[in-house]
């Protein structure tokens, strides 16, 4: 690619032909103020907060959205543009709620930010804050329209890279409102709960729908409390308490759970292992017996709710095994609750998990039931968690590492690699190949499934078996792999794949619309180096191979798939409506 020579505020630099200003000034050592634009999206050029000049020209021009030409000298700072983006930001904030204090966003608000970069005390316009009411139809998200700066992000989060269409732009004007589709409630929505316009909206318009209150009142009661946490909190959680992301911290999270007053410390790995288990053999049942291909991975929930609304033709494709979240749900409330002696219906079963949809997840259907009670009480965000931590005065940082109890604790590394893109393919394979073949996988590493491209194919061997696979992240990736698979059954031809992958969330789990503010594909790198480092500490690396995970099946249920397996972690699916209005 031809490179374009420029200068930034007369420094000159060299970039590729195509670079937007901003980037060229980031590479200067610059930093232009920007609201709207996020390294995930196209540039929207929605705020005006960074406009630029460009030497000779009395213009103004948005850095974000604008290509570089040779020999410009762009101009990032000086008292004019320091002024009309003062102004612009005033405007903002005139037409904003000034309740800080209480937003779920103060602290870590990006309107919040600038505001104070540019020592705004006071505003020089009314306020135009309109009265809009809060929407609190989903259990897994609030949207409080008041509070949106129109910046378009979740509305290009959820139709360009979620392919979801919940919430779009209505009105001109003074008159935008950004809303769910077609003015509707949020749960009357394609809305898959997914909580990526949460994760990338700048203030708090949308945001997680906290239940550290209930959390509170069921450690304060006589509820015997267990709670699990998932793979990819273990790489997030650190950075709310100014750690590097990717830092692994199973133990702290562990100890801490305990200094909040927890009596059992699970982990959704152990879990994670159980479904591998009950997945891989269904897969080689599939395989082996002529059964329906390709079967399709089922344990994100926001992927299943978009299935069941946009593919409801693929249920038959479906893995029937629940997420890692529900069985570890599931075996707290019968298997531990036997082992301990203790009465299911005082345990209180919480998860601590990346995910948004996972609050919608424990009430879907019936399925969620099991063992005769909810199977998990109360979804938590890594988000929430962090601010428990804090409330409670508890040094994260400095805690001493401590271990989960048993006996549904323990996990293999395979358990771990569930929170990125590819790792519950990984993690079948490593077990399909003891499954089919009756002997260990020589190389638990499997590459071509590793990696942050939007759709990986490729092909595994299993013994003289051989698996085309697919592995999908963001839900915008999926469309086309599953035309792929019913333009081949309307031919009548082979399915062009045996396994698919599918995740909601860019990166996986390590991205999920639960997790810290501020995730990045710099930041989805360094929490999938830190998930594959957990992995390959392990001890035991393959699903198969964890000691409690044979215990369980030698004490109580039999074999994988068994009639027990089946009634306990496994699950049905239904055509949803796209909108419920």
């Amino acid at each position: 690619m031809a490179i374009v020579n420029i200068k930034i505020n007369g420094l000159p630099v060299e970039v590729e032909e195509g670079t937007k200003i901003l980037k060229a000034a980031k590479k200067a050592g610059v930093n232009i103020p920007v609201l709207c634009e996020h390294s995930d999206l196209e540039p929207w050029a929605a705020c005006g907060i960074c406009i630029v000049k460009v030497e000779g020209s009395p213009k103004l021009i948005r850095a974000c959205a604008t290509d570089v030409v040779e020999g410009q000298n762009y101009i990032t700072h000086d008292p004019e543009l320091q002024e009309v983006r003062r102004t612009v930001l005033e405007l903002i904030i005139s037409n904003h709620p000034l309740e800080c204090l209480n937003c779920a966003r103060n602290g870590v608000c990006e309107l919040q930010n600038l505001a104070e970069d540019f020592c705004i005390r006071e505003v020089p316009f009314e306020s135009g804050v309109k009265d809009l009411p809060r929407d609190e139809s989903t259990t897994s998200l609030v949207f409080d329209p008041r509070k949106c700066v129109n910046c378009g992000r979740c509305v290009q989060v959820c139709q360009q890279l979620q392919d979801v269409w919940a919430l779009e732009f209505i009105g001109r004007g003074d008159e935008t409102l950004m809303t769910a589709a077609g003015g509707a409630l949020m749960s009357e929505s394609p809305c898959i709960k997914c909580g990526q316009c949460s994760a990338h909206c700048p203030v708090g318009a949308i945001y997680e729908k906290d239940e550290t209150k209930e959390f509170l009142k069921m450690i304060g009661s006589d509820k015997h409390v267990a709670v699990q946490i998932a793979p990819a909190v273990r790489v997030a959680i650190g950075e709310m308490f100014g750690m590097e992301p990717g830092e692994i911290t199973t133990g702290k999270i562990y100890a801490a759970l305990r200094r909040l007053g927890v009596d059992a410390v699970f982990d959704t790995n152990f879990a994670a292992d159980l479904t591998i288990m009950e997945e891989g053999s269904e897969l080689v049942e599939r395989v082996t017996k002529g059964g329906i291909l390709p079967q399709i991975t089922s344990c994100c929930p926001a992927w299943t709710d978009y299935m069941e609304k946009y593919f409801s033709d693929m249920i038959p494709h479906f893995s029937t095994a629940k997420s890692p979240m529900m069985m570890q749900g599931a075996v707290t409330k019968t298997y531990y609750a036997e082992k301990m002696n203790i009465d299911p219906a005082t345990i209180a079963s919480v998860a601590i998990m990346p995910c948004t949809a996972k609050k919608y997840e424990i009430s879907r259907d019936d399925n969620m039931q099991a063992s005769g009670y909810n199977d998990v009480d109360l979804v938590l965000t890594t988000r929430e968690l962090g601010r428990l931590i804090k409330s409670a005065g508890i040094d994260f940082v400095n805690l001493p590492d401590e271990k989960a109890d048993s006996p549904i604790g323990a996990y293999a590394g395979a358990g771990t690699i569930f929170g990125v893109t590819g790792g519950v393919m990984e993690a079948a394979v490593r077990t399909a190949h003891k499954l089919v073949t009756g002997e260990e996988i020589k190389d638990v590493n499997i590459t071509a499934v590793r990696g942050a491209e939007n759709v990986k194919v490729g092909e595994v061997t299993l013994g003289d078996a051989k698996l085309k696979v697919a592995v999908a992240h963001g839900m915008a990736n999926v469309r086309d792999i599953m035309n792929e698979v019913r333009a081949a059954k309307a031919a009548g031809q082979e399915p062009p794949y045996h396994f698919i992958e599918v995740m909601a969330c860019k990166g996986g789990c390590i991205a999920g619309g639960g997790q810290p503010y501020g995730t990045n594909d710099v930041v989805r790198a360094k929490r999938t180096a830190g998930i594959y480092s957990d992995d390959e500490k392990s001890v035991v690396r393959c699903s198969h191979q964890n000691p409690e995970i044979i215990q369980i099946y030698k004490d109580y249920l039999g074999e994988p798939c068994s009639h027990k397996a089946h009634d306990l972690l496994h699950t049905k699916y239904q055509e949803r409506p796209l909108y419920t209005k």
